[in-house]
């Protein structure tokens, strides 16, 4: 799914979930080269200290194509700065997210939603593609971005810019 200019444009700035409001964005860079531009949604009175306990949505556009295999291999990489789980869990983990997404090609955005206390959903084209119903899961998987050991430190603030602007933590 490319995103197109004119209606694709005006929908990719729509908010994702009722109530919700642009905290920020970033774009992740390896060795120069963009993997993808992440757009964060919350609530208002987001506390970025308190992430996991609040609903929120992450977006992903993709800048180049990935399997969801990839994605999900890196995904539990990156979940290990986090947090710390089992190997049981890992493996739980990797396969559950492996099925919950598709394929990404350059341009198709992703969305996560972070739902507190239940789990993970996946969107992708207004459309569930995958679900994690796993709360700890999503909690380590969205702190990837957002948790203070994120492995991307620039990212996070970035995608927390707004929220500390107002005085938020």
């Amino acid at each position: 799914m490319a995103v197109a200019q004119g209606a694709g444009a005006a929908q990719a700035t729509a908010a994702p979930l009722s109530g919700v409001r642009l905290a920020g964005q970033g774009v992740l860079r390896f060795l120069g080269f963009e993997v993808y531009r992440a757009r964060l949604w919350v609530q208002p009175g987001f506390d970025a200290d308190n992430y996991g306990a609040q609903p929120l949505a992450l977006e992903l556009t993709y800048h180049r194509d990935f399997t969801a295999e990839a994605i999900a291999r890196r995904s539990i990489e990156e979940m290990r700065h986090v947090g710390s789980f089992t190997p049981q869990q890992a493996a739980r983990w990797q396969q559950a997210l492996q099925a919950a997404l598709p394929d990404v090609k350059v341009g198709d955005r992703l969305l996560g939603i972070h739902q507190p206390g239940v789990g993970a959903v996946f969107r992708m084209a207004g459309r569930v593609v995958g679900e994690v119903p796993d709360a700890e899961f999503s909690r380590l998987f969205f702190g990837i971005w957002l948790s203070p050991q994120t492995s991307e430190p620039r990212l996070r603030q970035e995608l927390l810019g707004a929220t500390r602007a107002m005085g938020q933590p």
